[in-house]
Parts: structure tokens; C-alpha cells; sequence
């Protein structure tokens, strides 16, 4: 009886965690699919990095830029990226290329983390479920 219980909630653990896993790949794609829609409709532009804020942290600090770029209606915009890193990953003054779309306040700066670090996380999360839960799911049953 005992073991019986055990092995149920040991299937409901998988059955979870299967779960869990799809759930996080569809919002993967969902996000890869936001990444595409403003790559096709976006405008590029090239933007300055004007200052760098330093970010304290327990152990280190790290260091969060500050784009400015003029948009299509010749309006001066000022935005901090949402990623902070140790060592800057820019200088001031460096010009990077970025994405915005003219609708929202959605800005990215065009790299392959700017663009698509939801997409890689989320993903680099839901495989190692999807294959401990789907395979022990695939084969328990078999």
C-alpha cells in the first residue's frame, strides 16, 4: 500500500514537472515571437551610451547603461537597459545599434542577449524538465 502511494506521487512529481516545462517553453515562444514581430516592424537607430549607473550589490557592483538616441519624430529619448554587468560592457560615449518600436516603449539594443536572452533562459530552464519529466512519463509506461 505504502508503495503503491509512494509511486503515485512520484508519477505526480514527473506529471508536474512535465507540466512546468511547457508551460515555460510556451512563454519562450511567445517571447521569440515578440523578438521577431519587432525585428520585422521596428525602426533601427544607433544610440550613445550616456552615463553608466553603478548598481551595489552584497558581494560587487555592477553597471547598468544609459542609451540616448532621436527617434523618427526627431524627439530625444533616454532609456536604461534593463541588464546590469560586471565588468560595463560599455564605455561612455560608445554608439550601439538598437531596435524600438514606434508604438510602445519597448527598446532593445540589437545583440543576440538584447534580443533574445527571455527566449534562452526560459528555454535553458524547460529542457532539462522536459526531458526528466516527458522521458520518465514515456517510459514508466511502457
Amino acid at each position: 500500500m505504502a508503495i503503491v502511494i509512494k509511486k503515485k506521487m512520484i508519477d505526480y512529481v514527473y506529471v508536474v514537472m512535465f507540466l512546468i516545462s511547457l508551460v515555460l517553453i510556451y512563454f519562450a515562444l511567445k517571447q521569440f515571437s515578440n523578438t521577431k514581430t519587432l525585428l520585422n516592424t521596428g525602426i533601427r537607430t544607433t544610440a550613445r551610451v550616456v552615463a553608466l549607473i553603478e548598481i551595489s550589490g552584497e558581494d560587487t557592483n555592477t553597471y547598468k547603461p544609459v542609451f540616448q538616441f532621436t527617434d523618427n519624430t526627431n524627439t530625444e529619448i533616454t532609456f536604461e537597459s534593463k541588464i546590469s554587468s560586471r565588468p560595463a560592457p560599455y564605455k561612455i560615449d560608445d554608439i550601439v545599434n538598437i531596435i524600438y518600436n514606434k508604438d510602445t516603449d519597448e527598446r532593445r539594443v540589437v545583440s543576440f542577449w538584447g534580443l533574445y536572452r527571455w527566449s534562452i533562459i526560459l528555454l535553458s530552464i524547460a529542457m532539462p524538465l522536459l526531458i526528466i519529466g516527458g522521458g520518465y512519463l514515456l517510459y514508466s509506461k511502457g
